[in-house]
Protein backbone atom coordinates (compact mmCIF):
# COMPACT_ATOMS: atom_id res chain seq x y z
CA UNK A 1 0.00 0.00 0.00
CA UNK A 2 1.45 3.55 -0.75
CA UNK A 3 -0.75 6.17 1.14
CA UNK A 4 1.22 8.93 0.39
CA UNK A 5 0.60 8.97 -2.90
CA UNK A 6 -2.10 10.79 -5.05
CA UNK A 7 -4.11 7.54 -6.02
CA UNK A 8 -6.01 9.39 -8.45
CA UNK A 9 -3.14 10.96 -10.56
CA UNK A 10 -3.02 10.10 -13.66
CA UNK A 11 -6.51 7.87 -14.13
CA UNK A 12 -7.33 6.61 -17.53
CA UNK A 13 -10.36 7.47 -18.79
CA UNK A 14 -13.72 5.97 -16.69
CA UNK A 15 -15.37 2.94 -17.90
CA UNK A 16 -19.61 3.57 -17.85
CA UNK A 17 -20.95 1.35 -14.88
CA UNK A 18 -24.41 0.18 -14.44
CA UNK A 19 -24.63 -1.37 -10.55
CA UNK A 20 -27.00 -4.40 -10.13
CA UNK A 21 -28.17 -6.04 -6.58
CA UNK A 22 -27.67 -9.53 -7.05
CA UNK A 23 -28.90 -12.89 -4.50
CA UNK A 24 -30.16 -12.88 -0.66
CA UNK A 25 -27.26 -11.61 0.45
CA UNK A 26 -27.75 -7.47 -0.80
CA UNK A 27 -24.59 -8.06 -2.56
CA UNK A 28 -24.07 -5.51 -5.41
CA UNK A 29 -22.17 -6.36 -8.85
CA UNK A 30 -20.80 -3.79 -11.34
CA UNK A 31 -20.37 -3.97 -15.08
CA UNK A 32 -18.19 -1.52 -16.39
CA UNK A 33 -17.99 -0.94 -20.17
CA UNK A 34 -15.98 1.05 -22.62
CA UNK A 35 -18.76 2.57 -25.15
CA UNK A 36 -16.09 2.93 -27.60
CA UNK A 37 -15.07 -0.61 -28.05
CA UNK A 38 -17.97 -2.31 -25.76
CA UNK A 39 -15.62 -4.52 -23.73
CA UNK A 40 -16.86 -5.07 -20.27
CA UNK A 41 -15.74 -5.94 -17.16
CA UNK A 42 -17.92 -7.82 -13.95
CA UNK A 43 -17.48 -7.07 -10.66
CA UNK A 44 -17.11 -10.06 -8.06
CA UNK A 45 -18.99 -12.46 -10.33
CA UNK A 46 -20.97 -14.69 -7.46
CA UNK A 47 -24.48 -14.73 -8.01
CA UNK A 48 -27.28 -14.95 -10.80
CA UNK A 49 -24.46 -14.56 -13.64
CA UNK A 50 -27.14 -15.62 -16.02
CA UNK A 51 -28.98 -12.33 -15.49
CA UNK A 52 -25.79 -10.62 -15.21
CA UNK A 53 -24.96 -11.86 -18.54
CA UNK A 54 -28.53 -10.82 -20.26
CA UNK A 55 -27.48 -7.70 -19.09
CA UNK A 56 -24.33 -7.85 -20.57
CA UNK A 57 -26.02 -8.78 -23.93
CA UNK A 58 -28.98 -6.38 -23.43
CA UNK A 59 -26.19 -3.25 -23.69
CA UNK A 60 -24.39 -5.26 -26.50
CA UNK A 61 -21.23 -6.04 -24.43
CA UNK A 62 -18.48 -8.41 -24.52
CA UNK A 63 -17.16 -9.35 -20.86
CA UNK A 64 -13.52 -9.81 -21.21
CA UNK A 65 -12.24 -9.33 -17.49
CA UNK A 66 -13.67 -10.37 -14.06
CA UNK A 67 -12.42 -8.13 -11.41
CA UNK A 68 -12.44 -9.45 -7.84
CA UNK A 69 -12.08 -7.39 -5.05
CA UNK A 70 -11.66 -10.13 -2.28
CA UNK A 71 -12.34 -14.09 -2.39
CA UNK A 72 -15.27 -14.57 0.11
CA UNK A 73 -17.69 -17.06 -0.97
CA UNK A 74 -20.11 -14.32 -1.22
CA UNK A 75 -17.84 -12.96 -4.02
CA UNK A 76 -16.81 -15.10 -6.22
CA UNK A 77 -19.26 -17.78 -6.50
CA UNK A 78 -20.20 -16.98 -9.82
CA UNK A 79 -16.49 -16.90 -11.51
CA UNK A 80 -16.46 -20.37 -12.36
CA UNK A 81 -19.46 -20.45 -14.82
CA UNK A 82 -18.48 -16.37 -15.91
CA UNK A 83 -15.22 -17.50 -17.39
CA UNK A 84 -16.67 -20.62 -18.77
CA UNK A 85 -19.27 -18.55 -20.55
CA UNK A 86 -16.82 -15.54 -21.67
CA UNK A 87 -13.70 -16.67 -21.19
CA UNK A 88 -12.82 -13.72 -19.37
CA UNK A 89 -9.28 -13.02 -17.38
CA UNK A 90 -9.79 -12.74 -13.71
CA UNK A 91 -8.00 -9.94 -12.06
CA UNK A 92 -7.19 -10.36 -8.39
CA UNK A 93 -4.75 -9.81 -5.45
CA UNK A 94 -1.86 -12.45 -5.75
CA UNK A 95 -1.96 -12.97 -2.25
CA UNK A 96 -5.85 -14.63 -2.93
CA UNK A 97 -5.22 -15.80 -6.56
CA UNK A 98 -5.04 -19.53 -5.60
CA UNK A 99 -9.43 -19.32 -4.31
CA UNK A 100 -9.91 -18.29 -8.17
CA UNK A 101 -7.29 -20.17 -10.20
CA UNK A 102 -7.38 -22.90 -12.12
CA UNK A 103 -5.59 -24.28 -15.19
CA UNK A 104 -5.92 -22.48 -18.73
CA UNK A 105 -7.28 -19.93 -16.39
CA UNK A 106 -6.15 -16.54 -17.05
CA UNK A 107 -5.07 -14.69 -13.83
CA UNK A 108 -3.99 -10.83 -14.29
CA UNK A 109 -2.22 -9.75 -10.73
CA UNK A 110 -4.49 -6.46 -9.09
CA UNK A 111 -1.17 -5.57 -7.43
CA UNK A 112 -1.00 -1.82 -5.74
CA UNK A 113 -1.18 0.42 -8.32
CA UNK A 114 -2.02 -1.69 -11.24
CA UNK A 115 -4.27 0.56 -14.09
CA UNK A 116 -6.56 -2.54 -15.74
CA UNK A 117 -7.76 -1.23 -19.48
CA UNK A 118 -11.46 -1.94 -20.35
CA UNK A 119 -11.47 -1.20 -23.73
CA UNK A 120 -10.29 2.17 -24.43
CA UNK A 121 -11.22 3.19 -20.52
CA UNK A 122 -9.95 1.64 -17.16
CA UNK A 123 -9.39 1.35 -13.26
CA UNK A 124 -6.53 1.29 -11.07
CA UNK A 125 -6.45 -1.41 -8.62
CA UNK A 126 -5.84 0.02 -4.94
CA UNK A 127 -4.50 -2.24 -2.16
CA UNK A 128 -6.78 -2.37 0.49
CA UNK A 129 -6.29 -4.78 2.77
CA UNK A 130 -7.80 -5.63 6.30
CA UNK A 131 -11.47 -7.29 5.25
CA UNK A 132 -8.77 -10.10 3.92
CA UNK A 133 -5.38 -10.06 3.35
CA UNK A 134 -5.70 -9.03 -0.28
CA UNK A 135 -8.57 -6.91 -0.68
CA UNK A 136 -8.65 -4.75 -3.57
CA UNK A 137 -10.66 -1.63 -4.49
CA UNK A 138 -11.36 -0.50 -8.27
CA UNK A 139 -10.71 3.31 -8.96
CA UNK A 140 -11.88 5.21 -11.82
CA UNK A 141 -11.99 8.67 -12.85
CA UNK A 142 -15.16 9.64 -10.88
CA UNK A 143 -16.20 6.03 -8.78
CA UNK A 144 -14.62 3.72 -6.86
CA UNK A 145 -15.68 0.02 -6.43
CA UNK A 146 -15.14 -0.59 -2.76
CA UNK A 147 -15.76 -4.25 -2.00
CA UNK A 148 -16.08 -4.92 1.52
CA UNK A 149 -14.09 -2.52 2.26
CA UNK A 150 -16.47 0.13 2.46
CA UNK A 151 -19.77 0.42 2.74
CA UNK A 152 -22.37 3.21 2.65
CA UNK A 153 -22.27 4.05 6.64
CA UNK A 154 -20.10 1.17 7.45
CA UNK A 155 -17.25 -0.92 6.78
CA UNK A 156 -16.30 -4.42 6.59
CA UNK A 157 -15.70 -7.03 9.20
CA UNK A 158 -12.38 -7.86 10.40
CA UNK A 159 -13.06 -10.47 12.32
CA UNK A 160 -12.66 -13.45 9.78
CA UNK A 161 -9.79 -15.22 8.88
CA UNK A 162 -7.37 -12.99 6.89
CA UNK A 163 -9.06 -9.74 8.54
CA UNK A 164 -6.80 -7.12 10.50
CA UNK A 165 -8.23 -3.97 12.18
CA UNK A 166 -5.04 -2.26 11.83
CA UNK A 167 -4.94 -2.56 7.96
CA UNK A 168 -9.00 -1.72 7.82
CA UNK A 169 -8.05 1.77 9.54
CA UNK A 170 -5.25 2.12 7.07
CA UNK A 171 -6.86 1.33 4.00
CA UNK A 172 -10.29 3.72 5.04
CA UNK A 173 -8.05 6.63 5.90
CA UNK A 174 -6.77 5.69 2.13
CA UNK A 175 -9.94 6.03 0.53
CA UNK A 176 -10.97 9.03 2.60
CA UNK A 177 -7.97 10.64 0.98
CA UNK A 178 -9.52 10.32 -2.66
CA UNK A 179 -11.08 13.06 -4.09
CA UNK A 180 -14.35 14.55 -2.34
CA UNK A 181 -16.45 13.80 -5.32
CA UNK A 182 -15.41 9.99 -5.60
CA UNK A 183 -18.48 8.26 -5.92
CA UNK A 184 -18.52 4.78 -3.95
CA UNK A 185 -19.95 1.76 -5.07
CA UNK A 186 -19.85 -1.09 -2.31
CA UNK A 187 -20.23 -4.78 -2.26
CA UNK A 188 -23.34 -4.69 -0.53
CA UNK A 189 -26.42 -2.59 -0.22
CA UNK A 190 -26.25 -2.28 3.65
CA UNK A 191 -26.94 1.52 3.40
CA UNK A 192 -29.56 4.12 3.39
CA UNK A 193 -28.44 4.50 -0.64
CA UNK A 194 -27.47 2.15 -3.12
CA UNK A 195 -24.54 5.00 -4.02
CA UNK A 196 -22.31 7.70 -1.97
CA UNK A 197 -19.16 9.91 -2.04
CA UNK A 198 -16.65 9.78 -0.25
CA UNK A 199 -17.22 13.89 1.03
CA UNK A 200 -20.61 12.11 2.32
CA UNK A 201 -18.78 9.08 4.21
CA UNK A 202 -16.54 11.46 5.37
CA UNK A 203 -19.27 13.24 7.00
CA UNK A 204 -21.50 10.76 8.08
CA UNK A 205 -19.78 7.33 8.32
CA UNK A 206 -18.97 6.52 12.08
CA UNK A 207 -15.99 4.13 10.61
CA UNK A 208 -14.76 6.97 8.85
CA UNK A 209 -15.26 9.91 12.09
CA UNK A 210 -13.13 8.07 14.22
CA UNK A 211 -10.40 10.47 15.17
CA UNK A 212 -7.60 7.94 16.42
CA UNK A 213 -7.25 4.18 15.62
CA UNK A 214 -8.20 3.01 19.10
CA UNK A 215 -11.13 5.01 18.53
CA UNK A 216 -11.91 2.88 15.45
CA UNK A 217 -10.81 -0.50 16.70
CA UNK A 218 -13.31 -0.56 20.00
CA UNK A 219 -15.96 0.43 17.78
CA UNK A 220 -14.96 -1.98 14.90
CA UNK A 221 -14.53 -4.93 17.22
CA UNK A 222 -17.83 -4.50 19.09
CA UNK A 223 -19.76 -3.79 15.98
CA UNK A 224 -20.80 -5.78 12.92
CA UNK A 225 -21.72 -3.67 9.62
CA UNK A 226 -24.49 -1.89 9.00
Amino acid sequence: MSPDRDDAAGLPPAPEVVQIEVGLMQNFCEILYCPDTREAAIVDPAWEVDRLLREVERLDLRVTTALITHTHHDHIEGVDLLVEKTGAAVVVNPREAKQVGAPGRTLVDAVDGRDIAIGKRGVRALETRGHTVGGTCYLADGYVVTGDVMFVGGCGRTDFPGGDTAEMWRSLQRLARLPEETRVYPGHNYGDTETSTIAHEIRTNRFLRCATFEEFRTLRERKRPA
